[in-house]
């Protein structure tokens, strides 16, 4: 396996070039093709709320992380707030329940599936901070 390229963010956190989506329907083939992904290289996942899948990506993350030998910090986990949840305390509630999906203690991103915006929120700019 060869060495994964990464950038390195303005916090100087680093984040692999190339990641692997998870926008894939929950179930065992979730789960394998997450396993095999890990097995074939890839450390940065992409998944979000709004794909129903997150207890099958996580199963996946846990299988490939035991059989790679790898442990958590070799992998960037990224995911989103769906656009139903914005606002403060709900963002935070739909944070711990990815977190718990998942059956991972943090995220190394996670992002606004979509930011509100002007045609259909008349405070989207609130909307997005309370988010953010």
């Amino acid at each position: 396996m060869s060495p994964v390229s990464t950038y390195q963010l303005a916090n100087g956190v680093a984040i692999p070039v190339l990641g692997f989506g998870t926008i894939l329907p929950a179930g065992d083939t979730t789960v394998q093709a997450v396993t095999t992904a890990i097995q074939e290289g890839y450390r940065l996942f992409d998944g979000a709320a709004a794909y129903h899948n997150e207890v099958s990506v996580g199963q996946g993350l846990r299988q490939g992380l035991a059989q790679s030998q790898l442990q958590r910090r070799d992998l960037f986990v990224s995911s989103k707030v769906w656009y139903e949840q914005r606002g403060y305390e709900a963002t935070k509630a739909s944070f711990v329940k990815t977190c718990q999906d998942l059956q991972l203690d943090y995220l190394d991103l996670y992002l606004i599936h979509w930011p509100a915006n002007a045609r259909w929120h008349q405070d989207w700019r609130e909307l997005n901070a309370e988010t953010w």
